[in-house]
């Protein structure tokens, strides 16, 4: 009825009698019922009611691509017989439907503790700007026996693009630099550097750069630096330096590539789609590369050997492509050419050279040392 609608933080909860309205409830999370006289409430949904940009599918362990779960967490120990899916697959009491009121099929399940029950679509996707709608009805039961007292409701819209890829690497604190090295930067008077930079452990000295090429913090261990900007700072860049290595580590490790050996290791004139590559030995982008998806895409290039860029080569995003979502994790040494512009952030396990003139929308993460000559360094927007 209308006149029972209760309105909390925008969210719109429409009890089915005057005295349910009385029991409902929001919480900060999401949507939440609570059903007072038995004692069963809804602690939080996801997505959460009135959500919007939900993607239309997610990706899971093992690169397993599925339509975005939709999930309720109760207050207490649920019966799964009440919610789980049954035999023939479909779920009575836990359902999920387009706006035009069309069942979606799935299956639904419990976790260990039988507290959360998970929606999970059978088909790969949702559909793009659609808005859904989950219900759990009243023959949901506690583990006791007891039955929630009105229908469970809420209402999400999915975004115009699929989450079907790679999740970003955590870069940590490493991700505040746009240069980080364990063993010094060198530099050809005069680069231009767009973020912070440090080394470490090695000492300050072996951070050349001048202030004046700096637009950012220049962090060292010690006394030792480039004045007047240097900053000692030892046990942040401990913690940095330690993040550059578990991101290194994120990167390589993650599998099921949905490349491998692609080109043979030569990617020039190539365009790449989002997703997870994987090279046993050296990669070259001898002419120009582009870097083809969304604001939300991922790219990671996973490289045993060496990256080798040529001299006035590019590589180019495009789509709404952003260079923080690009991770090149190379082995060996990365070699960016004369001329050339780079996109991405590099995850070196050894050195980074970067060529004359060169120019990275990019961080430089290098295990050893970074060499500059003449660069322009400029670390991607977040």
């Amino acid at each position: 009825m209308e006149e029972n609608t209760m309105k909390v933080s925008g969210n719109s909860l429409k009890p089915q009698s005057r005295l349910a309205v009385l029991f409902a409830a929001v919480i900060l999370t999401g949507f939440a019922f609570s059903s007072v006289a038995q004692g069963t409430t809804v602690l939080s949904t996801n997505p959460s009611n009135g959500a919007a940009n939900t993607p239309t599918s997610t990706n899971g362990n093992n690169n397993v691509v599925t339509g975005t779960a939709v999930s309720a967490t109760f207050s207490q120990a649920m019966n799964p017989a009440t919610l789980d899916s049954t035999p023939g697959g479909a779920s009575r009491v836990f359902t999920l439907k387009d706006s035009g009121g069309n069942n979606v099929e799935g299956n639904v399940a419990m976790n260990a503790a039988d507290t959360v029950a998970t929606f999970t679509p059978t088909e790969s996707a949702l559909r793009e700007d659609e808005k859904y709608t989950a219900t759990i009805t009243r023959e949901a039961e506690s583990a006791g026996g007891t039955a929630i007292s009105d229908p469970v409701v809420w209402s999400f819209t999915t975004s115009a693009r699929p989450f079907t890829g790679q999740a970003p690497v955590n870069l940590g604190t490493a991700g505040t630099f746009a240069i980080l090295t364990k063993t010094g930067i060198t530099d050809v008077y005069a680069s231009s550097i767009v973020g912070n930079v440090g080394t470490s452990p090695i000492t300050g000295a072996a951070l050349l750069l001048r202030c004046t090429e700096v637009a950012g913090m220049v962090y060292t261990v010690n006394a030792a630096g480039p004045l007047p900007c240097r900053t000692t700072s030892p046990n942040s860049l401990t913690v940095a330096i330690g993040d550059m290595g578990f991101a290194y580590t994120d990167a390589a490790g993650r599998s099921i590539p949905d490349f491998t050996e692609l080109g043979g290791g030569e990617i020039g004139g190539l365009t790449l789609v989002p997703g997870l590559y994987k090279w046993g030995s050296s990669v070259s982008i001898s002419t120009d590369v582009t870097l083809s998806g969304g604001p939300n895409d991922v790219w990671i290039f996973q490289i045993a050997g060496q990256l080798k860029q040529a001299s006035a080569s590019r590589v180019t995003l495009a789509g709404g492509a952003q260079a923080k979502n690009i991770f090149w994790q190379a082995g060996d040494v990365v070699s960016i050419g004369t001329t050339a512009h780079f996109e991405g952030v590099i995850l070196a396990k050894t050195l980074i050279a970067v060529k004359t003139g060169a120019s990275a929308n990019s961080r430089l993460l290098a295990q050893t040392a970074v060499t500059l000559e003449q660069n322009a360094i400029t670390q991607p927007t977040q």
